[in-house]
């Protein structure tokens, strides 16, 4: 792993991701569309009452936390990385002095930045105008931030992993499109989990795709438990190294088969 070298493209690929940042922010903006339709549906809903002890404000709170943390965890790198794959154009990554992993992590961080650049001025703006209600203390704000690095690196190796199938599928990207299905029904995108039905929450409990989004953004805005607090970071954790596993077997896997098939 030549990590000097791996740096350096980071910082490449940043530069050129900001000269033509403004098709980035449209694409930072589309992505906040969902949240935010299901934001002034639940806000409308809600009205001056509560619904399941969320009030206007707290649905504020909740969902533009949650576009915060959609942006920064969501990896549109792994999408790339399927054509790569089916194109032959993996062969120039192989014979370069740096792993292939730095290829699409150099393009996974330059996303953030930039996306960022104009996220969170907007979501600033927002809050100004809609007075969310989220608990910023020291101790939830750490653990939010611990939350929130498990939670990008559980749906950025999840993907990668399922995007890595190419080497013997032409439409992995298939698995992808519902992984972000999922994602969205299970992590609280169309509505927080505790609005979910019995056998939804359920799903979202067990399966990783509440933790990848969701759970960190409960964090915040969710009275939450010590001990659901504890089971959450766990489950984290735990689906993450069960990624990283599966990162591992299907790439080795896979770079046989890919050599095989092109010798």
């Amino acid at each position: 792993m030549n990590h000097r070298g791996g740096w350096a493209l980071i910082k490449r690929t940043w530069m050129s991701w900001i000269q033509d940042r403004g098709f980035f922010f449209v694409l930072a903006f589309g992505w906040m569309i969902p949240p935010l339709v299901a934001l002034f549906a639940w806000m409308a809903a809600a009205g001056n009452g509560t619904i399941a002890g969320m009030d206007r404000r707290a649905f504020a709170g909740y969902y533009l936390v949650l576009v915060l943390v959609n942006q920064l965890t969501y990896s549109q790198t792994n999408w790339t990385l399927g054509d790569i794959i089916r194109e032959g154009m993996l062969d120039s990554w192989l014979l370069r002095p740096l792993s292939p992993f730095y290829q699409v992590l150099s393009s996974e961080v330059a996303g953030k930045v930039v996306y960022m650049v104009f996220v969170i001025p907007a979501t600033g703006l927002l809050a100004i105008l809609l007075q969310p209600k989220v608990d910023i203390s020291p101790s939830r704000l750490g653990l939010f931030l611990l939350a929130l690095i498990l939670a990008w690196g559980l749906r950025f190796f999840w993907g990668y992993w399922l995007a890595l199938i190419a080497f013997w599928a032409s439409r992995a990207d298939a698995l992808l499109a519902v992984q972000d299905s999922l994602v969205f029904l299970l992590s609280g995108v169309v509505a927080p989990i505790a609005l979910l039905s019995p056998s939804l929450q359920t799903a979202a409990i067990l399966l990783p795709f509440r933790y990848m989004v969701g759970f960190p953004v409960e964090i915040l805005t969710r009275p939450l438990s010590d001990e659901i607090l504890l089971q959450g970071l766990a489950i984290q954790i735990a689906w993450l190294m069960t990624a990283l596993l599966l990162t591992r077997i299907v790439w080795r896997a896979g770079i046989r088969h890919y050599a095989s098939a092109r010798g």
